[in-house]
C-alpha cells in the first residue's frame, strides 16, 4: 500500500492548546508511518480555505490521502468539504459538528467524520465553576472566542445554561490567542462603564485568554484597582499540562477544564480506516474535566 499523505490544518501557532494538537499529530504520524503536513491559518477562514483548496487541486501524486482540520470559523468549510470527497481525499473535522457529515457520508469513498470535545459540557462545566466560587452571586468578566466559532457558541451556550440567575456576566470577544485578550480588556477599561464595575471571576474561553486577561489587570498602574484585580479568581479552558494545569499549580488560574488533544486521534483514525478498509464512526467526543474538582472548588474562598 501506497505512503499515506496527511494535511493537517490548525487554526494559529498562538494558542497552548493547537500547540499540543501539533505535537499530538506528529506522534501519532510517526506511529502510524503517515508523511504529515502541518499548515496555520493564523486565524483567518479565507487562509484556511485557500490553503486547503491549494492541497486538494494539487496534482494527484502530490495531493494529501486525507485532510484533518479545525475550522476557524463556524462553517467548517463545506464547499472545501465537498471538493476534497469528490477528489476521493479523507475529511476529518476536529472540534466541529458540521452537518455536512452525514450529508457527504453516502457519496464518500473516503471516511469523513468529525472528532470533537464536547464544547457545550465545557460550557456547563465552567458555569459550574462560577457557580461554585461566587456562592453569594456576583459578576463575571466572561471572555469569548471569535462570534462565529462553532466552539465558542458552544461553551457560551453551556455555560449560560446553568450559571445561576445571582452571577451577572460581562461578555468580551477574543480571538482564542493570549493577545487577542489583552486587547479586548485594555479597550474595555477605557470604557467609563468598566471603571463602575465590580468583577468577582474573569473567566475565559481557553487559557492564554485567561493569561492575557491577568497580564493586563495585574500590571495597573493604579495600585488601589491593581491589588484589587490580583484578589481575583481567573479561570480557563484546555487544561494542557505544561500551560493551563501548571498555571492552576502556580496560582495563577483558580481553575481549567482539562480537554484531550484529539488531532492524535483522528490521525490514528483515519490511518486505521485507509490501512484496514473499516470505517471511521460519524462522530466521536473527547470527555473534558474541571481541575480541580468542582466540589474542591466549592471549599475554596476568594474576596470579590
Amino acid at each position: 500500500m501506497k505512503t499515506l499523505r496527511f494535511l493537517i490544518s490548525l487554526t494559529t501557532q498562538n494558542n497552548d492548546y493547537q500547540i499540543e494538537q501539533a505535537t499530538s499529530a506528529r506522534a501519532a504520524a510517526k506511529d502510524a508511518g503517515v508523511e504529515l503536513e502541518i499548515v496555520y491559518a493564523d486565524g483567518d477562514t479565507i487562509t484556511q480555505s485557500t490553503q486547503i483548496l491549494r492541497a486538494i487541486q494539487n496534482e494527484p501524486h502530490l495531493r494529501p490521502t486525507a485532510v484533518i482540520f479545525e475550522p476557524v470559523g463556524g462553517t467548517a468549510l463545506p464547499q472545501v468539504a465537498r471538493t476534497a470527497v469528490a477528489a476521493g481525499i479523507g475529511w476529518g473535522v476536529l472540534n466541529s459538528d458540521p452537518s455536512y457529515v452525514a450529508e457527504l457520508k453516502g457519496s464518500a469513498t473516503a471516511p469523513i467524520f468529525s472528532i470533537s470535545s464536547d464544547h457545550k459540557e465545557i460550557g456547563r462545566i465552567q458555569g459550574r465553576q462560577y457557580a461554585a466560587l461566587l456562592p453569594r452571586g456576583g459578576s463575571v468578566l466572561y471572555i469569548q472566542g471569535p462570534s462565529d466559532n462553532a466552539a465558542a457558541k458552544d461553551r457560551t451556550a453551556g455555560m449560560q445554561s446553568v450559571v445561576p440567575p445571582n452571577i451577572q456576566l460581562v461578555m468580551l470577544k477574543g480571538q482564542w490567542t493570549e493577545e487577542s485578550a489583552m486587547k479586548c480588556v485594555n479597550s474595555w477599561l477605557k470604557l467609563t462603564a468598566a471603571g463602575k464595575s465590580t468583577i468577582d471571576l474573569v473567566g475565559a474561553q481557553n487559557d492564554v485568554m485567561a493569561i492575557g486577561a491577568r497580564k493586563v489587570l495585574s500590571t495597573l498602574t493604579n495600585l488601589e484597582e491593581r491589588d484589587r484585580w490580583i484578589r481575583v479568581p481567573f479561570l480557563g479552558v484546555d487544561g494542557q499540562p505544561k500551560t493551563g494545569q501548571a498555571w492552576v499549580r502556580e496560582g495563577l488560574l483558580a481553575a481549567t477544564i482539562v480537554v484531550p488533544p484529539n488531532a492524535g486521534e483522528a490521525i490514528r483514525l483515519l490511518a486505521s480506516a485507509l490501512q484496514s478498509g473499516r470505517t471511521v464512526a460519524e462522530r466521536t467526543f473527547t470527555v473534558p474535566e474541571s481541575m480541580p474538582a468542582v466540589d474542591k472548588l466549592a471549599a475554596v474562598q476568594f474576596v470579590g
